[in-house]
Formats: structure tokens, C-alpha cells, sequence
């Protein structure tokens, strides 16, 4: 897979004499404790007829329409009646949860208002776990109006208040610079520096918009996942100029943000934002790790970088370093650092997840020529230390570059046994997707002269299990220019089979390949999904099956169609009762076929002919 579980940064620390905070222990009496430890401030509480306001403000903003002045009027003033709270209602559990919920269709005005009033209180609210979220929040809503950045809301301005959204993001860049090893150690604080790196560079990260945020609201659910999912979006000069700031000023405590595991999250996000928007900086940002790490205590094994590579910490942000670099950059890597170390990389069990980044990075025919001749050899020991993600990131720099992809499936077949006799060949997709021997797979003795492939045996032999290891390999092989194992290998399954790999979470995604594929011909297709026949109501009721019928109706020409649906339509029930079945069912208009077949026949040539116009222009 070559993606790795990320570790709790403080997972695993105990105090010293085992307990917890002193809970259960008598102190002995003598005396007053002598060094006592003055009681933490606590963050202020919201009073409780906030909160029961807020919860009926909710209520009310779920009655109104989505969109329209009447919800832009009640966000404002619920948010203005409550500014006074606003420290307090972030730092709540409950209070965040509600905040985050009306900050998703805010208009730019109460944000701004919000911000200020939580700017004064920053470094309280920011290293807070639920202050965090509301200002994640906040910076997170920018992109739905990037033009509100330098303007003022007339109806929320007072007197001396001057700023905008833009100066106050300005602000807290600001602050956050000033004290930067400060926010970026802490567990909740470094979220808020990752957010803002990725707002000052008009780029929210696809990972960062996936992840749920914010705390359970009081009844029980999250704050709603925002619905508009924007790539980058324009920011003014004084964002890229401040985040370009902050890029210097990693390097000021650069030993910091290698070596600790909170810290380096936040380099790690600026390196991506950087690399969109401002290349050259990300590209002297790399240089001076590189520079850092390879003047460090010097490796009997060669380069410094070395001992940084097999680190638990320093080698996730290395793995970011290779993904972000230029060509030139790789090779040179290669030359000074890797050349000669890639087998020792991929067998050790933290080295070989940059390896697979750099091996991800390749782009030129020479570096991959280098690094191929080093590491093929030692393909087959690499898959027995269980390190597969390296050998399917090198098949995928094959299949990008475009080059080394005959030898290298030569490689896989020699690697699984089945390379000899030709007969085994037959086998490699239950091999490669179950990432298994020929002689484990069957259940053989090792042998000295191995045996002929008994395609009876094989047809009786029920699918094993497809990881997700194999899956990836398999895609990656269907895109090749020549995959003639593969192939062969694929025509012969038995209908039971290829039902099974279909039927698979993981199997189904190979027959995604087998249509997407530019490399697999309309006929070859054909071939391989012709043992479906017979098999479709079976598909339709499965979960990912029924995603894989979709994808086969939407290529079908219309002759197909009809048999498809000629076979759904038989056991046209059941699949009314089953959920995936009853999606396919509408799908393919199985109603309008059963009743109407002259309807159905006209409108799915009219679908056929828009289908073969637009790839015609799309082909020209």
C-alpha cells in the first residue's frame, strides 16, 4: 500500500510512578506540600441562557430556507447577540459544536466580527481542542467569498473597527509567525497553523477537507462536512508575501520542526502549499532540509540522510520533501544519497515508505533506468518481507514513465512462480491480487521441476481473497501497453470467478481498470466480461457489484443493453426488494423496458448516438 497508520504524537507516555495525576494516593502527613502548583486558570464558561439560546437559534436556522436573506439576517444577529461570549462559547464542547454549525453558511460579515473577537484571546482559543476547530472554522469559510477578503460588511461596522477580513487573517499570521514553534508544537494549536498555511496560499488540501472537525454538537452529531470542496481559490499579494514570511521562518528552528512529530505535521502542510503557489520557495525550503539533514551525524552506511530515512518522525517529512521536488532535485538525491542503498531501503520496515514516495516522484526515462537496475533484482524478496508497496511503486513509475514494462512483468511472473512453465501464466491475476505463490495458491509441494498449469484444477479453485496490495498492482499492470499474461489470465476465469472478483471491495476496482484502461481494446473487453453473462441480477445485488454493472451499462452498446436487461427483467422482484438492486433496476429504466420496449429501445439509441457524437469530438 505504501501509506503508513499516523501514530498519536504523545501515545504511549506515562508519568513517572504509573498513576493518574495522583487520583487514589494519600499524601503522607507532613506538612503543607512545600513547592505547591498554582491552580490553572480556567477558561471561561458561556452562561447557560447562551447556550439555550443558541439552541434554539439552531432550531429556528433549520426552519428557514437554505438560501436567502432571511438565514443570512438570523445568522448575523445570533451571532451578534452572542460576540460578547465568543471566548467562551469556542473554548465549550457544546458551544464550538453550534459555532462551527452556523459558521458553515455565514455570510463574511459575523466572521469577521467573530475573528476580531476572538483575536485578543488567540493564543488561549487556538491552543484549546475546541477553540481550535472554531477558528479552523473560520479560515475554512473563506474560499465561499474570496472577493469579501479587503471589504467591509456596512451593516457590522462600528466605530474603530477598521478591519477587514484580509487585515485580520494578517493579524493572526502574524501572531502565529511571532510565536511559531509555540503554535506548531501544540497538539491543538498546530491545526490552526496548518489551516492557516493552506488559507494565506488560496489552496485548501483535499485531505484537509475530507476530515470532520470540531466536537460532537449536544445532539450527538457533528458540525455538517461543508459542501463546496474548492482546489485553490484567488488570495491578494499580502497572503502569498506573509506566507512566504512564514516559510523562512522554518528554517530559523528547522532541527524543531525535523524532529518533532506535532511541529513537522505543520512543514509538511506548508511544503504542499508552497509547491502549488509558490515553487521556487518550496523548491529552497527542500534544498535546506536536505542540506540540514546531510551535514548530521555521519552513517557507516554511506549519507547522513540515511539515519534520517529509517527515523520514524523525520522520514514522513522526507517522504513530502521527494513529492515535492523537481526532476533535477530527484536525481540528484539519487546520486548523492540512494545510489547503491535502494535494496537496503526497501527492506527496512520505516526506509522503504520514502522510498516509495521517491519512486512515486520519478518522472524522467534516466532515473528510472538507474533506479530499476538496482532494485529489480531484489523484487521477489521485497514481496516475502511484506514491503509490496515498494514493488508496486516502482510498476507504477513503469506504467507513468512508460518504460521497463515488459521486464518488469517478467519479473512478477518469475516472482510468484509462474513465470515457467508458459501454462502457469494463465494464473497470475489470483496470484498477483491475493499477493501469493503458484505453489501456495494451489497447495503444492515445492518442486525442483515445477508442474504444468491444469486449467480444470484451476476452474474449480474458488477466488481467493483480493488485497489491497494486489488490486493496485493489477490496475497498474492494466495500463501497460503490453499486459499479454495479464490478459490471458483474465479471459480465462470462469464466470463463478470473475463474479467473485467483481463481488470484492477490492477486486471489483481491477474491472474498473479493465474499462478505463486506454491500452484494452472494445474487443478484449468483451472477452474478459463475457463470463458476466448470466451472472447479472447476482451482480446488481451486491454492493460493489452492482457498481461494477453500472460501469459496464454505461459503456454497453445498445445490443448489450438489451441483453442485460432482458436478464435483470427475469427476476425483475427481487430486485425491486433488494437496495442495490432496486438502484440498478432504475438505472437501466428495467420498468420502461418490461412495459414498453419500443420506449425503451428509442430512448436508449438516443443515449447511444449522444454517447458516440460527444466521443467523436472528444476524439478529434
Amino acid at each position: 500500500m505504501g501509506v503508513r497508520p499516523h501514530l498519536s504524537p504523545k501515545a504511549g507516555r506515562r508519568r513517572p510512578g504509573g498513576g493518574g495525576r495522583g487520583r487514589g494516593w494519600a499524601r503522607p502527613e507532613q506538612g503543607p506540600d512545600p513547592h505547591p502548583r498554582p491552580a490553572p486558570d480556567p477558561h471561561p464558561r458561556p452562561a447557560p441562557e447562551s447556550l439555550t439560546y443558541f439552541r434554539r437559534a439552531l432550531e429556528a436556522l433549520k426552519e428557514t430556507p437554505e438560501t436567502g436573506e432571511e438565514r443570512e439576517l438570523l445568522i448575523r444577529n445570533v451571532l451578534k447577540e452572542l460576540e460578547t461570549q465568543a471566548v467562551a462559547l469556542a473554548t465549550d464542547r457544546a458551544g464550538s459544536g453550534m459555532l462551527q454549525e452556523l459558521l458553515s453558511s455565514s455570510p463574511p460579515g459575523p466572521l469577521r466580527r467573530l475573528l476580531a473577537a476572538l483575536l485578543p484571546h488567540l493564543r488561549l482559543v487556538a491552543c484549546h481542542r475546541s477553540g481550535a476547530h472554531v477558528l479552523q472554522s473560520v479560515m475554512l469559510q473563506l474560499p465561499r467569498f474570496p472577493e469579501a477578503l479587503a471589504k467591509k460588511d456596512e451593516g457590522d461596522v462600528k466605530d474603530g473597527e477598521p478591519e477587514t477580513l484580509e487585515e485580520l487573517i494578517m493579524k493572526l499570521a502574524s501572531e502565529v509567525r511571532d510565536a511559531l514553534v509555540l503554535y506548531s508544537g501544540d497538539t491543538h494549536g498546530s491545526f490552526v497553523v496548518r489551516t492557516l498555511l493552506q488559507v494565506l496560499g488560496g489552496t485548501v488540501l483535499e485531505s484537509e477537507i475530507a476530515r470532520p472537525r470540531g466536537p460532537q454538537s449536544l445532539g450527538g452529531h457533528r458540525a455538517p462536512v461543508r459542501e463546496w470542496k474548492p482546489a485553490s481559490f484567488e488570495v491578494p499579494d499580502t497572503f502569498l508575501s506573509c506566507l512566504q514570511e512564514l516559510s523562512s521562518c522554518f528554517l530559523k528552528d528547522i532541527s524543531v520542526f525535523i524532529t518533532d512529530k506535532i511541529s513537522s505535521f505543520c512543514l509538511q502542510i506548508a511544503l504542499q502549499v508552497l509547491h502549488r503557489k509558490l515553487p521556487k520557495t518550496c523548491a529552497r525550503l527542500c534544498g535546506s532540509v536536505i542540506k540540514y539533514l546531510s551535514t548530521r551525524n555521519s552513517s557507516a552506511d554511506g549519507s547522513p540522510l540515511l539515519l534520517f530515512l529509517r527515523d520514524q518522525t523525520s522520514s514522513r517529512l522526507l517522504e513530502q520533501v521527494l513529492l515535492v521536488s523537481e526532476p533535477p532535485q530527484l536525481q540528484s538525491l539519487f546520486e548523492d544519497h540512494f545510489q547503491g542503498q535502494l535494496q537496503a531501503l526497501a527492506s527496512h520496515p520505516i526506509a522503504n515508505f520514502p522510498l516509495q514516495r521517491f519512486l512515486d516522484a520519478i518522472t524522467t526515462p534516466q532515473l528510472l533506468s538507474q533506479v530499476f537496475e538496482e532494485l529489480s533484482p531484489a523484487l521477489e524478496a521485497v514481496l516475502a518481507q511484506g514491503h509490496a508497496g515498494v514493488v508496486i511503486a516502482l510498476v507504477g513509475a513503469c506504467r507513468k514513465v512508460g518504460t521497463h514494462q515488459a521486464q518488469i512483468l517478467q519479473l512478477l511472473l518469475e516472482a510468484f512462480h509462474c513465470a515457467e512453465p508458459l501454462s502457469r501464466q494463465v494464473a497470475c491475476v489470483p496470484l498477483f491480487g491475493s499477493l501469493t505463490a503458484y505453489e501456495v495458491y494451489y497447495g503444492l509441494e515445492e518442486e525442483d521441476v515445477p508442474s504444468e498449469h491444469k486449467l480444470e484444477v484451476a476452474a474449480a479453485q474458488p477466488l481467493r481473497e483480493v488485497t489491497v496490495p494486489g488490486s493496485l498492482l493489477l490496475q497498474h499492470l492494466l495500463h501497460f501497453s503490453t499486459f499479454g499474461p495479464v490478459l490471458r489470465s483474465l479471459t480465462s476465469m470462469e464466470g463463478p470467478q470473475l463474479l467473485a472478483l467483481a463481488q470484492s471491495p477490492t477486486g471489483s476496482h481491477v474491472l474498473d481498470a479493465v474499462l478505463t484502461s486506454s491500452t484494452v481494446t472494445n474487443k478484449q473487453r468483451r472477452k474478459i466480461l463475457r463470463p458476466l453473462k448470466g451472472h447479472y441480477v447476482a451482480l446488481a445485488c451486491s454492493r460493489h457489484g452492482s457498481r461494477v454493472l453500472d460501469a459496464i451499462w454505461n459503456e454497453a452498446a445498445l445490443g448489450t443493453r438489451k441483453e442485460i436487461a432482458a436478464e435483470l427483467g427475469e427476476q425483475n422482484q427481487e430486485l425491486m426488494r433488494d437496495p442495490f438492486g432496486h438502484h440498478v433496476a432504475r438505472n437501466v429504466a428495467l420498468g420502461t423496458f418490461l412495459k414498453r420496449r419500443g420506449d425503451w429501445e428509442q430512448q436508449q439509441g438516443a443515449v447511444a448516438k449522444r454517447r458516440k457524437a460527444l466521443s467523436t469530438i472528444l476524439g478529434d
